[in-house]
C-alpha cells in the first residue's frame, strides 16, 4: 500500500495533533503489513510463539512506528514499520529464554561498543579494537562472537532473506499490502551494505542466507573451522545492523 497523498496527509495531521483516534485510524489501514509480516515470518517462530501472539506483537510495534514516523526522513511507512515490527518479533521470540543470558547480555554489549567504535572511528572496527573497548582478551571476544551465532539462529536479517510466503499466504492476508515495494527497498539496502562487507563475510553471508548452508558446511566450503564461520558471521552482522540502522535514521 504505497502512501497516497492523503494518506500521508494524515500523518502530517497526526504529527500537528497527536490526536489518538487519528492514530488509531492509521493503525487500522496498515494492519494487513502486521499480518503479512507474521506470516512470511513464521517459521522463525513456529517453536516459540503463536501466529496470535506475533500479531499482538506487530501491532504493538505498527503503533510505534505511527507514532515516530518522520515523514522528512523519506523512508516509506511500509518500509520503515515492517523493520520495526521485525525486530519486535525478534526480541519477542528471545524472551522465550531461548537464548541463553550470557550469551544475550554478550550481544547487547557487543552491539553497543560496535556502534560507539563506528561512530568513532568512521569504519567498521577491528576485533582487536572490539576487545580493546570491551576490556576482554581478544580470545574471549572471538570465542564470544561464535557462541552467539550458534546460539543467535533468529536474526534480524535472516527474516529479512526469509522467502517462505506463498501465494496462499497472500491470499490470505489480502491484496491491500503492497509486499515487493517494501522487500525491493530493504533488499536494496541490505545489497549496498553487504558490498561493503569483506570478501570472507561476503562468502559467509551467501552460502548461509542465500544457499542455505549450516555453519559446518560452510566450514568444510571455505576450509576453516566453525567456530570461525561463526566468528564471521557476527562480525559481518554487525555491519549490516549498523548500516540498516543508518538508513532508517537518515
Amino acid at each position: 500500500m504505497a502512501e497516497t497523498q492523503a494518506q500521508l496527509a494524515l500523518f502530517e495531521q497526526y504529527r500537528q495533533t497527536k490526536d489518538i483516534g487519528l492514530r488509531n485510524d492509521i493503525v487500522l489501514r496498515y494492519m494487513d503489513l502486521v499480518k503479512y509480516v507474521a506470516i512470511s515470518t513464521r517459521g522463525a517462530y513456529d517453536k516459540y510463539a503463536e501466529v496470535d501472539d506475533i500479531v499482538n506483537e506487530g501491532v504493538i510495534a505498527l503503533i510505534k512506528a505511527v507514532e515516530t514516523y518522520d515523514l522528512q526522513k523519506g523512508v516509506k511507512f511500509e518500509t520503515y514499520a515492517a523493520i520495526l515490527i521485525k525486530g519486535q518479533i525478534i526480541d519477542f521470540v528471545r524472551s522465550q529464554d531461548w537464548v541463553p543470558r550470557p550469551v544475550r547480555h554478550f550481544g547487547k554489549n557487543l552491539d553497543a561498543a560496535y556502534n560507539e567504535l563506528y561512530s568513532t572511528l568512521g569504519r567498521s572496527p577491528t576485533n582487536q579494537e572490539l576487545a580493546d573497548h570491551l576490556g576482554i582478551p581478544k580470545e574471549k571476544l572471538l570465542k564470544g562472537m561464535a557462541n552467539l551465532a550458534e546460539a543467535t539462529t533468529l536474526s534480524f536479517e535472516e527474516l529479512l532473506y526469509e522467502d517462505n510466503f506463498d501465494a496462499n499466504c497472500r491470499n490470505n492476508v489480502g491484496d491491500t499490502a503492497d509486499q515487493p515495494m517494501y522487500e525491493k527497498e530493504l533488499r536494496q539496502v541490505l545489497a549496498a551494505a553487504i558490498e561493503e562487507l569483506k570478501p570472507k563475510e561476503k562468502q559467509v553471508i551467501s552460502l548461509y542466507y542465500y544457499e542455505r548452508l549450516k555453519f559446518g558446511d560452510i566450514a568444510k566450503v571455505l576450509g576453516i573451522t566453525e567456530s570461525r564461520v561463526c566468528q564471521i558471521h557476527s562480525k559481518a552482522m554487525l555491519l549490516l545492523k549498523r548500516k540498516l540502522q543508518d538508513y532508517m535514521d537518515n
